[in-house]
């Protein structure tokens, strides 16, 4: 058995021992609570630990984790720990600690069931004292179950019931030992602290803290006591300073409440100035001696939302922008190290974001503790996610839904409410959707119940729980073109709502109007934007984002794509100073079991970083451009290296003052005061082979620079091969390009989170060039070499009852087909159509125009190449 290190914390009288090695782990039910059961052939883990790996990418895009393999088991499994107990002092009292235990835990010790926690985002205590045996061995058996919840499985009851992300199972987070004196500071108190510490008043030289100490006497005796408590700089010395009497029966409770008037206080001004103390609370026996002692980092601080000024930190207006985030990594799934979370919260901080929403469920201390340090803005929220019943029948809420909802709110509040990062407390995310809910969670559209009471119990409760701090929620649904939707934003105190125009619904410029609607419809609430974004695959590339159709829930999704949805959407966002606080979805690409789509399985690709955590997406450093205050330049398509067409536009994110872009050595000009942070070199030729791009961005104290390769087949000069209404494009051709007028189309019908309905176009192998198209009245300008060209045109004769379609073709403002009617030059509804004609081209460009005679003109395919 593995033997417990009994090093005490310096700094406590309380004696910590991490339960971190040893431990031993098997999937599946069976019975292991007894000393005696046979554990010698279950596998040897160490804690934190979870067995889930959810998703993977497509080979082509090159991010994969050395012997890293998916499992997706959702049910019961179990852990046991042979340990030898540290000695205990007389009337000493031992506690096991779990930072998280997922979804539901239930924990013996030596055949002695200590209890079972519902819920798998917050730390809980069990007091094992009596079930112990100091100075010998023992025998820790845990059985967790992360079983989807079903009506009448053991999970039912425990939050979240529904959500686009995996509900990871295991001792995900830190198991300890924790002995204390009989009298200490609470450890029964819904996992926190037992001391809560909060700003009452700022003033021009004073500032008055509260604190809150909540003491628990399990000896047998009475302890006439006190709690001394002290606020300490970052230089040693003591700022403020409290002393009162704690007087505690046996076996009793009390709470001590104290004020501290500090002098001259050092503020916690956010990124600016995260200056924190340190307060200690020590709880004192009759004659001095400390028996039990807590420190706490703390931050004096006041946050204030204002409805038409946004964001303040004690006064100062802070533009909150940044990004969601959830809580796993590629490589250690849920269980990620203390490092690992430090390097996902440094990738955020380069980014320049200011703020992270903490969702969809209570983080860890970790990512808390790191953002008190570097004045990071927090969002904290609970699991209840788009779901909060089971059976869609019921009038509201169940009792037991509404216990776990209620549970999960008050461990997130107490725990983290000594964080100064913290800002909001999240009561829920869209659970608004109504009749609404989208196909892809795998439940059929319904009419679920209201849940307008049961927020407002989390809003009220919210408040009780902690008066400074605001109560909020994340929206999906109010907003135009959605019916049937609860209308919920004005139960908390300030609100937010996840906007997917551009994505989902509408087009990325109807966002401003949909902000203004939620600021006019509610002017005296705080209002902001809790999701915004789009998937991308960094493995497929289109040549032109406007070129076709995205598919949100299926394969068309390039990095280009997102990209630019972004660069149109912050400006929106920016531009509204009243909004308190915007979030991107997300940080990183997460694991999920309800997608297929981009270039992966069961990931949610809306991430600006890779779910390797390494590999930065395009629209990564469009924001850091903005965001950061850090020299930035970066060129855009740096995974797209085989082009498809000779001539590019070159764009490149860049802050600097003027920004210079060469090619394979060759200046090809500078531009300054770039708008959007975004500079233009446009239809920049390609030599053959390899192509070195260099962006110089000239500061004022030096130079920054980006260089990448793109590759250009020396087979494709002075040919065109262009998938037109395509996005993306079938092997060989470019995506649409080159074009002004006219709308994408596609022949096949396309279903969110289902197979799409296929046209039956002939011939078969031609279905994916000729699917989509380009319709109305539009043209084509081709930068090309002067010389003699063959052109072929691609069509697809439309359906019977299609509207009829005749049009002609001009090439260089010269006739070169007449009166084309599909329909009429089609064998069969559905089948090819070609034409073929030759140009002379004397500039620098071919010109072919579709106008139409009747209904739209339309063209599938364009193949240009020298004539023979």
């Amino acid at each position: 058995p593995a033997t417990a290190s009994a090093a005490a914390n310096a700094s406590s009288p309380r004696n910590v021992v991490p339960l971190a090695t040893g431990w031993r782990f098997t999937q599946g039910d069976k019975a292991a609570s007894a000393p005696d059961a046979s554990d010698a052939d279950w596998q040897q883990v160490s804690v934190p630990h979870t067995w889930n790996r959810i998703g993977k990418y497509d080979p082509a895009a090159h991010i994969a984790v050395p012997g890293r393999k998916v499992d997706d088991y959702a049910g019961v499994a179990w852990y046991r720990l042979h340990f030898t107990a540290p000695p205990a002092k007389d009337g000493e009292r031992t506690w096991l600690e779990f930072d998280a235990a997922s979804r539901t835990a239930e924990v013996w010790l030596n055949g002695v069931k200590l209890g079972s926690h519902d819920g798998g985002f917050s730390r809980f205590r069990f007091d094992a004292t009596d079930a112990i045996r100091p100075g010998e061995e023992n025998v820790l058996a845990v059985k967790v179950d992360n079983s989807k919840p079903e009506p009448g499985n053991a999970t039912a009851d425990t939050l979240p019931l529904a959500g686009d992300f995996f509900v990871q199972g295991g001792l995900y987070r830190p198991v300890r030992l924790v002995q204390t004196a009989p009298a200490h500071f609470a450890m029964d108190d819904f996992g926190g602290p037992g001391v809560y510490v909060t700003t009452q008043s700022i003033g021009s030289d004073d500032a008055t803290v509260s604190v809150l100490s909540k003491l628990t006497n399990d000896g047998k005796k009475p302890l006439q006591g006190s709690v001394v408590t002290r606020l300490i700089a970052t230089d040693g010395s003591v700022a403020a300073e409290a002393r009162s009497p704690a007087t505690l029966a046996a076996g009793g409770q009390v709470d001590v409440n104290q004020s501290l008037d500090v002098k001259s206080p050092h503020l916690w001004q956010g990124q600016a100035d995260p200056y924190l103390y340190s307060l200690v609370a020590e709880l004192r026996d009759g004659d001095g001696r400390v028996i039990d002692s807590k420190m706490q980092n703390f931050g004096i601080r006041e946050f204030r939302m204002d409805p038409d000024k946004g964001f303040f930190i004690n006064g100062k207006h802070v533009a909150l922008h940044g990004v969601g985030l959830h809580q796993d990594s590629m490589q250690s799934g849920w269980a990620m190290s203390k490092d690992e979370v430090a390097d996902h919260v440094a990738t955020i901080r380069d980014m320049g974001a200011n703020t992270i929403r903490l969702a969809h469920y209570e983080h860890g201390q970790p990512v808390h503790d790191l953002a008190d340090r570097y004045g990071l803005v927090l969002w904290d929220e609970i699991a209840l996610v788009t779901a909060w019943t089971l059976d869609e029948a019921q009038g509201g809420p169940p009792p037991a839904i509404m216990k776990q909802a209620k549970q999960q709110l008050t461990e997130l509040i107490r725990q983290n409410y000594n964080h100064p990062s913290v800002a909001v407390w999240g009561i829920a995310n869209e659970v608004d959707f109504g009749p609404n809910r989208p196909d892809f969670l795998g439940r059929p559209s319904v009419k679920p119940a209201d849940p307008t009471s049961m927020l407002e119990t989390l809003a009220a409760l919210a408040k009780k729980e902690d008066p400074s701090r605001p109560a909020t929620l994340a929206t999906c649904c109010d907003r135009e073109g959605v019916k049937g939707a609860p209308i919920v934003a004005g139960i908390t105190p300030v609100s937010a709502g996840n906007r997917y125009y551009g994505w989902y619904y509408g087009k990325v410029g109807d966002l401003g109007a949909n902000l203004d609607a939620m600021h006019a419809a509610r002017p005296d609430q705080p209002q902001g934007i809790s999701e915004y974004g789009a998937g991308a695959a960094i493995s497929i590339h289109t040549d032109n984002p406007l070129g076709g159709p995205f598919n949100p829930g299926g394969h068309d999704q390039p990095e280009a794509y997102q990209a630019w949805l972004h660069e149109q959407t912050w400006p929106i966002i920016a531009s509204r100073k009243w909004l308190w606080g915007s979030w991107l979805w997300n940080a990183f690409d997460f694991g999920t079991a309800t997608r297929r789509e981009g270039d992966s399985q069961d990931i949610n690709t809306k991430g600006l970083v890779a779910f390797d955590g390494k590999v930065r997406k395009d629209a990564f450093y469009y924001y850091r451009a903005h965001w950061s205050g850090q020299p930035t330049v970066h060129i855009k398509g740096r995974h797209y290296v085989d082009r498809a067409y000779q001539a590019n536009n070159v764009e490149v994110y860049s802050n600097a003052p003027s920004t210079e872009l060469l090619l394979n050595g060759k200046s090809l000009g500078t531009l300054n005061d770039c708008p959007n942070m975004i500079c233009t070199w446009d239809n920049v030729g390609l030599a053959n082979g390899d192509n070195q791009l260099e962006a110089v961005g000239h500061f004022a104290d030096g130079k920054t620079s980006d260089k990448i390769v793109w590759s250009f087949d020396p087979a494709r000069r002075n040919v065109y091969r262009i998938d037109s209404g395509a996005l993306v494009a079938v092997p060989g051709f470019g995506s649409d390009n080159f074009f002004d007028g006219g709308d994408a189309a596609s022949f096949d019908q396309y279903r969110r989170g289902r197979p799409p309905i296929l046209a039956p176009i002939t011939p078969k192998g031609s279905h994916g060039l000729l699917a989509s198209y380009r319709k109305g009245t539009f043209g084509y300008r081709l930068p090309i070499a002067p010389g003699s060209y063959t052109v072929t045109l691609h069509w697809v004769a439309p359906g019977a009852d299609a509207e009829q379609s005749v049009f002609d073709v001009d090439a260089n403002d010269n006739p070169a087909l007449q009166a084309i009617d599909v329909a009429k030059l089609a064998n069969a509804p559905y089948s090819e159509v070609t034409r073929s004609f030759r140009v002379l081209v004397t500039g620098d460009a071919l010109s072919l125009r579709f106008v139409p005679r009747k209904g739209d003109a339309m063209v599938s395919a364009i193949e240009v190449k020298p004539a023979q």
